[in-house]
């Protein structure tokens, strides 16, 4: 098969659950002998088509900052779907398989569908209806209509979770054009990793944008720090929310306990994971949560919150972790039982370990294989 991803960031230039689901699935299709293409911004240096990792990656326009004030760039979106039109008319597909947001490049692949007569999926991460309001105000009205239009879009949706499926059908998608495939690991690599030597107690790992709630993580190791005084906290990532975060541990005088990283590399990453005892998720809006299944497979408990918008808290068990509310308080009193009972931290870790099995790539590729043909 000829299939196209559409997507604006591109892995692992930027790095994020999207991107990364892309880079995952497009390398092992390509690895069973299908031409696989993919079509976003140029993040990289050099031709605007380069080959990588078996996929053939189009750059259709320049860098463009994805975030503007904390929000993602409308502008931006805009730019790349209008760019996107000449370069993906200009090829021939079998399937194009577009990521729902940022919205409008959903509209240039219904375009160029019908033009070339190629079968579109959409494949949705969230589901976000009226939080339109909370993110933008009276402007969300707009945000939540062109969410509508695009899942009309194409005649069958990818769920990447239950909840995103349950969302799609609130907004009037027909419950048997929804194909869940969820997003997944590699388990083989994960296991090869050899942990960092620099452990902590609790990690972070996630862009830091506002709805992640890291605020409300630093005023847990605030509280923690009380009982716990050497306490460590491992933020990785980066995002519009870094300088403020930075200032509110500053202020709080936890510089001591807590240390932020940027954007690490993958086996880094999973490295600082398997050195640490608990991932902590305090997301506000997650479409999966991969970090949470990433750290199963590193055998690390995880905490969540409870939140409507937050699918990652269905991955979590009382087996595997726990899903507390988004309180502080809470958060400490969970994170606190969890490094300090060693029998309750040895249980869960060996059952986030057999939860990571139910979630390997191949699994996803074949379930993805089989739906492509189906549709073609």
């Amino acid at each position: 098969m000829r299939i196209a991803f559409v997507y604006d960031a591109v892995y692992p230039w930027v790095k994020g659950g999207a991107e990364k689901r892309i880079y995952e699935l497009g390398r092992r299709l390509a690895g069973q002998g299908n031409e696989v293409h993919v079509f976003g911004v140029k993040w990289w240096e050099g031709s605007e088509i380069i080959e990588y990792e078996g996929m053939v990656l189009h750059g259709v326009c320049a860098p463009m900052e994805l975030y503007i004030n904390g929000r993602r760039s409308i502008s931006e979106a805009i730019i790349f779907s209008l760019k996107l039109l000449p370069h993906l008319s200009g090829e021939r597909f079998d399937i194009i398989d577009a990521s729902a947001f940022p919205y409008f490049p959903c509209f240039t692949v219904k375009l160029v569908s019908i033009l070339k007569r190629t079968q579109v999926v959409v494949t949705w991460h969230e589901v976000w209806g009226n939080y339109w309001y909370e993110y933008i105000g009276w402007r969300g009205f707009f945000g939540k209509l062109i969410e509508h239009l695009v899942s009309k879009l194409s005649s069958d949706s990818i769920a990447v979770s239950a909840a995103t499926k349950f969302n799609l059908e609130s907004i009037g998608v027909e419950s048997k054009k929804i194909h869940i495939i969820p997003n997944g690991i590699d388990i083989e690599r994960i296991e090869r990793i050899t942990p960092s030597s620099d452990g902590c107690d609790i990690l972070f790992a996630g862009r830091l944008i506002k709805e992640k709630n890291v605020d409300m993580l630093l005023e847990a190791v605030n509280r923690l720090r009380q009982t716990v005084p050497d306490i460590k906290c491992h933020i990785i990532g980066d995002g519009p929310e870094k300088e403020r975060l930075i200032g509110l541990a500053c202020e709080h005088g936890l510089l001591d306990n807590v240390k932020f990283f940027g954007f690490m590399e993958y086996d880094e990453i999973i490295a600082c994971m398997k050195s640490s005892k608990v991932l902590v998720l305090p997301s506000s809006r997650e479409g999966f949560g991969m970090v949470v299944i990433e750290a199963f497979a590193c055998g690390v408990p995880v905490i969540t919150v409870k939140n409507q918008g937050n699918a990652a808290s269905m991955l979590v068990s009382e087996g595997t972790g726990f899903v507390v509310n988004p309180d502080a308080g809470e958060l400490s009193h969970a994170i606190r039982t969890i490094i300090t009972d060693g029998a309750l931290y040895k249980k869960m870790s060996a059952a986030a370990l057999d939860a990571s099995r139910e979630h390997d790539w191949d699994m996803m590729i074949s379930e993805l294989t089989r739906l492509y043909r189906e549709l073609i």
